[in-house]
């Protein structure tokens, strides 16, 4: 393991590569690369197929952007950042390279995913594997999947939030900046009294210009009952001593006058400008250490899903230059939102659910890659609207699974506010994973907790992702369209309005709550709530099991019923949405053994391992001829499924 630094007179002789100044004068751009870490052979020597071993470069990248420049000034709060003597904002980012030792077997695609919270979900969800840290070890690696293809993996830091042991963001702090920032914890645990961390330094702490009101749900009004009180433990502490009369899962709001804001937008720049810099594009101080690179994928899960969406809405699909940062961008469970990201005193991490920060901002009009136009708002706009003035819209495949249904709004993403049909636009695939939970990794199991009513859905949506990874290098490099969207609509049934839902007989009393949206005004604090859009669900089959979509093998060949939703249990909120695990309620083994059951039992539909699998293999095999499967992944695939049945 080597640890080499280079400034801007050398660059790393491990990159062979010689600094080079652009002549032009730019307004962001890359103005240092410095390697800090090397580790080569990476995954303990492992070699993967014909492309053969892997090296893991660790390095910063020193940043700058003029904030008077036209994407400077879609940096809010940017003017308030001490500028050098080049009038430019400088600031940083921690970077991690995964590549071929011999770059002659590389596939010429950097895939880069936006880290979610400062963890790889990717290898999770592309490689089967189980760690969330930076790869290093060769179980780290999984199967090898994105490695065997011969993929120039990258990462780096977006957040400014993040201890220092993660991949961050350094953006330059603005002391002159301070104002109100809102809060919400719910602690679902009993403790009389607990700690809650600030995302911003107080101003002050003085107890009286902050305030702290408790409520049961969401939509309930905020109340300062006797008993309900606080402390500062620090300027970034509080302590809550909690009132009686509400349980486990109330919701705690505190308002207080924050200092120390960060132009968190820098967030856009950043990723935009690292990933113009690695794939050779021009305007940077320095060359890029990789070679060949000709195509651009960016992968973004859950909250790094919402961002890209955020990144290509706001404008930074192009870079300096109005050259096109990624190519094909993969928007995994993200529904209609995007990020709470290029707000004042912003906070990445939030998200609207239907009981826990539900008010949170980052999930206002525009909700679709097409235009529409908003009734409640009368306002026209769209997700590829910027994009489309500088022509560089990326080739978009955005895969949503049930939970996105109910928690995240995905309606909105086929539908417009006013209930009608949105036409898909061309470069754009819209996938419902049907009946998978928000995620999990490869070989997850269905657990029971306190918190959740049901046990909790184990779908993991691994062997569709893998084939749509590869349709989208295809469709980036050579063209090849990937299957048609697959997603639920008011035309053919399978998406209706919530009262129109229709469960089975014996889960008729289950009937799930949903994170209604309406619209907000985020200019008073706390917000002021105008009115609803729409509600709409994907409709059930017989099973309970949600229509349309395409279905993963566990859930075409059902061992019982896939939920998106939970419901919070006695104690906890009783009744709300239970965050985004979903539930898996199991057929009865033979008719009749589950009372007032109308879902058809196990032995009817399989009589015995045996007829399970021939079952799976008649769905993954169609599966595999509509190119939601990998021919590769079959045989892995079928023996999970018998594991499964195994195991019941």
């Amino acid at each position: 393991m080597n640890t080499m630094l280079i400034n801007r007179k050398w660059l790393c002789t491990a990159f062979g590569i010689a600094l080079t100044m652009s002549p032009l004068v730019t307004q962001a751009k890359v103005t240092n690369f410095s390697v800090t870490n090397t580790i080569s052979p990476v995954f303990e020597g492992t070699r993967f197929g014909d492309v053969g071993a892997y090296e893991r470069i660790d390095a910063i990248a020193e940043l700058a952007i003029d904030p008077n420049s036209t994407r400077g000034k879609k940096i809010v709060d940017l003017e308030y950042a001490p500028v050098g003597k080049d009038g430019l904002v400088h600031y940083s980012t921690k970077v991690s390279v995964l590549r071929p030792i011999d770059p002659a077997k590389a596939n010429g695609t950097v895939f880069y995913e936006v880290l979610n919270r400062g963890r790889n979900l990717s290898l999770a969800l592309l490689n089967r594997a189980s760690s969330l840290g930076m790869p290093e070890t060769a179980q780290d690696a999984g199967d090898g999947f994105l490695m065997d293809n011969g993929y120039t993996l990258v990462w780096s830091g977006w957040q400014t939030d993040l201890p220092e042991n993660k991949l961050k963001l350094n953006a330059p702090v603005l002391p002159s900046v301070t104002g109100l920032s809102r809060e919400e914890f719910i602690f679902d645990k009993a403790d009389p009294v607990v700690t809650a961390n600030l995302t911003y330094p107080a101003l002050d702490m003085d107890s009286k210009n902050a305030t702290l009101t408790v409520r049961q749900n969401a939509d309930d009004p905020r109340s300062t009952v006797a008993g309900l009180s606080f402390k500062y433990l620090s300027p970034t502490q509080i302590e809550i001593t909690r009132p009686e009369g509400f349980d486990n899962g109330a919701i705690y709001e505190f308002i207080y006058r924050a200092k120390n804001a960060v132009p968190a937008g820098l967030a856009f720049a950043a990723t935009a400008d690292v990933v113009s810099f690695l794939r050779g594009s021009k305007g940077h101080d320095v060359v890029s250490p990789l070679k060949n690179i000709d195509n651009s994928i960016g992968l973004g899960l859950s909250q790094s899903g919402r961002f890209l969406r955020d990144f290509i809405y706001q404008g930074f699909n192009a870079d300096e230059f109005s050259t096109k940062v990624f190519d094909g961008v993969i928007t995994h469970i993200a529904g209609s939102r995007k990020t709470y990201t290029n707000y004042r005193f912003a906070k990445v991490g939030r998200y609207s659910r239907q009981h826990e920060d539900h008010d949170v901002q980052g999930d206002q009009f525009p909700f679709s890659y097409a235009s529409s136009t908003d009734p409640l708002t009368g306002r026209t706009d769209g997700i590829l609207k910027a994009c489309r003035i500088s022509n560089t819209c990326p080739k978009i495949m955005q895969t949503d699974t049930s939970t996105e249904f109910w928690q995240a709004r995905a309606a909105l993403m086929s539908t417009a506010p006013d209930g009608t049909e949105i036409k898909v636009p061309d470069e754009v695939r819209l996938y419902f994973l049907t009946g998978a939970p928000h995620f999990n990794v490869w070989g997850a199991v269905s657990k029971t907790d306190d918190v959740c009513q049901y046990p909790t859905n184990p779908i993991s949506a691994t062997p569709v992702m893998r084939a749509l990874t590869s349709a989208m290098q295809d469709w980036t490099t050579n063209g090849t369209k990937p299957p048609a969207s697959q997603y639920p609509n008011i035309r053919d049934g399978s998406l209706v309005a919530l009262s129109e839902l229709h469960l089975p007989n014996r889960m008729s009393d289950d009937m799930p709550v949903y994170n209604v949206l309406k619209v907000m005004d985020h200019s008073v604090i706390p917000p002021v709530a105008g009115k609803a859009y729409p509600v709409l669900v994907p409709q059930l089959d017989a099973d309970g099991i949600a229509m349309g979509g395409v279905k993963v093998p566990r859930v075409a060949a059902p061992l019982g019923t896939y939920w998106g939703w939970n419901l919070r249990n006695e104690g906890y909120a009783k009744g709300n949405l239970c965050g985004l695990k979903g539930s898996f309620i199991a057929f009865a083994k033979e008719k009749g053994a589950i009372e007032a059951d109308t879902r058809t039992s196990i032995s009817e539909r399989y009589g015995d391992v045996e007829g399970y699998v021939k079952v799976v293999k008649a769905k993954v095999k169609s599966l595999v001829d509509h190119g939601f499967m990998l021919p590769g992944d079959m045989d892995f695939v079928v023996q999970q499924a018998k594991k499964d049945f195994e195991n019941l």
